[in-house]
């Protein structure tokens, strides 16, 4: 069976999950779904800030399952307000899905669940976002290692930023990992830059359909 989209986890907050999930969507045509949101009060959230960069009609939007106020991550932010994995089903859509987890791979969802077992539950491959800097490899390596150790699959890395050194290179070799894109330092972010940046990642037709 083909994977019906990707879950795109990153190496850390602010590595540019959000930009990466909207190339993602704009290149494949796909909807867009972030299970858990957090930070409500200082933002308006990840949904549409994606579809206003991808240019994302209503029907291709799922809205979160959870939704919190304040900056943290999901355990903290639900201050008492139970999240559990049973509350996650993938949205139904004729298209693939791009769903953008809540910071990295083993934040916590509560006192017992961290997002790699939403990773898992929802039965995608991860795209893997790390901001493409000092450090980057090894904490991208170490997400990766994580990943395998669950034997969860990994479509590839997108680095954000730079580029530095040879960190492309080395994630790739040390990581057995696609890169998929990097996408640079932009001075202004809009829907013409997305549009940019969508046409240089592989088609939809590396999801297996």
């Amino acid at each position: 069976m083909p994977a019906r989209g990707v879950f795109v986890t990153g190496t850390d907050t602010g590595v540019g999950k959000t930009v990466a999930s909207a190339v993602l969507v704009r290149a494949w045509g796909a909807d867009y779904w972030k299970p858990v949101q957090t930070g409500l009060i200082e933002e308006r959230g990840d949904t549409p800030t994606v579809a206003e960069l991808a240019g994302l009609p209503q029907e291709r939007l799922h809205p979160p399952r959870h939704a919190f106020a304040p900056p943290l991550s999901p355990h903290a932010a639900a201050a008492g307000t139970p999240i559990a994995l049973d509350d996650f089903a993938l949205p139904a859509s004729p298209r693939p899905i791009v769903v953008e987890g809540a910071g990295g791979a083993l934040v916590p969802l509560n006192g017992g669940d961290l997002t790699i077992d939403l990773i898992a539950r929802l039965g995608l491959p991860a795209v893997l976002v790390a901001a493409d800097r000092l450090g980057a490899i090894n904490h991208a390596l170490l997400t990766l290692e994580a990943l395998a150790r669950r034997s969860l699959p990994v479509l590839g890395v997108i680095l954000t930023g730079g580029p530095f050194a040879d960190n492309a290179e080395a994630i790739a070799r040390h990581g057995r990992a696609r890169i998929l894109a990097r996408l640079p330092w932009a001075e202004r972010l809009d829907a013409e830059v997305i549009a940019t940046w969508a046409g240089q990642v592989p088609g939809p037709e590396l999801l297996g359909g």
